[in-house]
This record gives structure tokens, sequence and C-alpha cells, in this order.
């Protein structure tokens, strides 16, 4: 969990239910089902003040006093200590799913990040998947290899579900955010990419897929920073004293198994075969991550849409047209006119197109080796075609990282 990233919270997408989704993360974690008798939540963890839900579906305590609110987030205070152990002392976001809280561990005298789910059952059960999910994660990745967050322990509070986490620094977002937009370099993000291709790529090899990569979902483990002049802007840049991140926020992983929701992913980072309900599989994940890398690289998002088929033109203007066997495919028939995009070129929504995106290597700033690797790369993961899209795997292979793998052998 991030500290102090008090703009958590993904940014809002103003879509209808039914055309987008924001799973809740709050530019952390956010749900697959899994056996209850696995995860006992509630009685060997509450207090004597077992509570019941009043008319409203608020939760009380037999004595009266509100837990919580009419959201369902649990009421708290600076100070509270939960399950006689975590220590609440400052509120560091909040999301559709609860609040993170700062706690310290009385037990271990550390700081960690709980996460207080919401009280309705629909978020509990975003909660015990992410709880499995981050126990795999925990069992496969025993020695912490993997720049995945660390789940430390959950237990159940006051009918909530509680996770908590290894404490981290602000979101890449935030961070972007407080730097005034300012893009990260090249060097930066050749160093955040492996860590984040690695990560990903340990979830793909045991089956899962995370479904929601993001900005807000990629923390980093230290936010401290440094002030460094910058030429371009003349103006003071923050620089990041540790380039080291985590992948945050499990509550819409999916194992390969697992029934495969049709809409998953923050609007900004969908892949088209998800806009298009053409199923998906890992990739998904891949798209996801070169929408990031170019976020980071433009410090803007690279489709700034709040429509799907707004968004599908996006792309055609940045990658060139969608394969017609695509659109033959989509069940989203509405989309498609003559095996084309139907779009109206001469719309207001082109106008606004033609002024925000243009071809994906236009967007190169300069013409250095580094750049143009990155760019290829980027070229890579952004294929409209799953089964042409690089995965992970191959990936981490690519020219891009060749100075990180050289000074892997050398160390």
């Amino acid at each position: 969990m991030g500290k102090e990233d008090n703009g958590y919270g993904s940014r809002k997408d103003g879509d209808d239910p039914e055309t987008d989704t924001d799973t809740g993360s709050f530019s952390q974690h956010t749900g697959n089902s899994t056996d209850d008798n696995s995860l006992q939540l509630e009685s060997p963890f509450l207090d004597d003040n077992a509570v019941s839900a009043d008319d409203d579906g608020v939760k009380k305590s037999r004595e009266g006093r509100d837990y919580d609110d009419e959201e369902g987030h649990l009421v708290y205070h600076v100070g509270l200590v939960m399950k006689g152990r975590y220590e609440i002392i400052l509120t560091l976001g909040e999301g559709a799913f609860g609040k993170v809280v700062e706690c310290i561990d009385r037990d271990k005298q550390e700081h960690v990040a709980v996460k207080i789910v919401r009280n309705i059952e629909c978020f509990r059960e975003v909660a015990k998947s992410e709880i499995a999910v981050l126990e795999e994660i925990n069992s496969l990745d025993d020695d912490n290899r993997f720049a995945c967050v660390r789940m430390l322990d959950w237990f159940g509070y006051e009918g909530h579900i509680c996770i908590v986490m290894e404490l981290l620094g602000l979101s890449t977002f935030e961070f972007l955010r407080q730097n005034h937009f300012l893009p990260f370099n090249v060097e930066q993000i050749r160093h955040m990419a492996f860590q984040l291709f690695r990560a990903v790529c340990f979830l793909h090899r045991n089956k899962l897929t995370h479904t929601d990569l993001k900005p807000e979902n990629i923390l980093f483990v230290c936010s401290d920073y440094d002030l460094e002049y910058n030429n371009e802007t003349k103006s003071k840049k923050k620089k990041p004293r540790s380039l080291d991140v985590k992948v945050v926020d499990f509550g819409t992983a999916t194992f390969d198994h697992e029934h495969h929701e049709s809409l998953v992913s923050t609007r900004h980072y969908r892949a088209p075969e998800v806009i298009l309900d053409l199923g998906w599989n890992q990739s998904c994940d891949v798209w996801s991550l070169g929408c990031v890398l170019m976020e980071f690289y433009l410090g803007r998002t690279l489709f700034p849409t709040h429509d799907s088929k707004e968004h599908l033109a996006m792309m055609e203007k940045t990658l060139g047209p969608i394969p017609p066997h695509l659109l033959k495919k989509t069940r989203k028939q509405h989309y498609v006119h003559n095996e084309r995009l139907n779009w109206d070129e001469q719309s207001s929504s082109d106008d606004y197109i033609r002024a925000n995106c243009q071809p994906l290597q236009q967007h190169m700033l300069r013409c250095s080796e580094d750049e143009r690797q990155l760019f290829d790369l980027l070229g890579c993961m952004l294929e409209y075609d799953v089964y042409r899209r690089i995965t992970l795997e191959e990936a981490l292979w690519h020219p891009f990282f060749s100075p990180l793998r050289v000074q892997k052998q050398r160390s």
C-alpha cells in the first residue's frame, strides 16, 4: 500500500456502467470467487460487541454505536487498535472498495498499510479473491524476487475484511501528478518496465492475469526524491531516488481456469479485444503495460477518452486500421460498417481525436537509439491481434533491455 498517496483512486471515467468499469482500486488494489471454507472471515476475529444489520443495512453494535457510515465504510479514528495489534495512525486514501490506512503493527513495531474493505457483500467477495491470490503469490515467491506487493496478514473487524500489506510509497500516477505530469525519462522507464515485466511475467507463468494494470496500481517502494532543474520547462523537477516499483491491486486478478468477466481493465488501459468482446487472455496485460509505458513517456494518457467507439477510433489514429478479421468476429457489430470501424470522420469527436492523437512513432521526442528501441517494443505490445502481440517472456529479451541484462551479468 502506498504511503501518503492522497490522490488515490483512479481518475474518474464518466462512462455509464455498461461501457466502462473502474474496479474500485484506490490507486491500489481492488476478484474472483474462492471457497468460503478456506476464508473464515468473521467470528474468530471479532470482539464481544457482535454486530447486526439494522433496517438500512448499516452495521451497529448491540450497544447501538455505529460502526459503518451509510456507504458501508468503517467509522474509525486515529489511535483505534484493530485485532489488538494494528494501531491506525493516518488515512492513506480511499476508493470504491473501502479505505487504506497506515498502521503501526504493535507486535513487530513496524509500519504497515491496512486495506479496510467496505462492509458490502460484493466488495467482501472481491476481498476474499484478493486474499486468495496474494496467498498464492506469497507461496510461489517466498523469497520476494518479483515486484508484487506482499500481504502480511488479514483479519475481520466489525464485519469488515482487512488486508495487511507492506507499506509502499506513492503510486507512479500520484508521483507524476505531484510532478506536474512531467514525464519520466527513457532510462527511468527502462528500469521500471524491467521490474514490471518480470513481475507480470511471473503472474502469467503461474496462470494468472492481473487485468487492471495502470499507473495507480504501480507503486514506488520508496517515493523519496531529489529536485533537479529542468532546462526544457525552466522549473524544478522531482527525480525519484529509487526506481524500485511494485504491482498492487489483485482484486480482479483472474486465474486461467476461472470465469473471465467480459469487461475488465480501467478504460484507458483496456485492450481492443476486451472492447470488441472477443474474449481475452493474459495478453490484455501486455496491452495495458504498453499504455502505461506510453503514459510514463508522455506524462499523459495515450487514449484520453470515455467512450468505447471513440477509444477504438483513437487506436486507429495511433496504430492504424483495426484488422477486418477482428471486426468481423466482434459481438459489437454496431461498431462496424462494411468491415471497417463505423466512424464519422466529419464529427466533432473526430476533431478531438485529431487534436489529441497521432501515429505512435510521431510521439517519439528524440531519435536516439534508446528511444527507437522503446518505440519498437511499444509497437510489439500495442498490437491488435493477440496472436501477434508480444508476450512478456519475449519482451524481456527485447534489445531495449540489453543494458540491464549486461549490467546484471557484470554484477
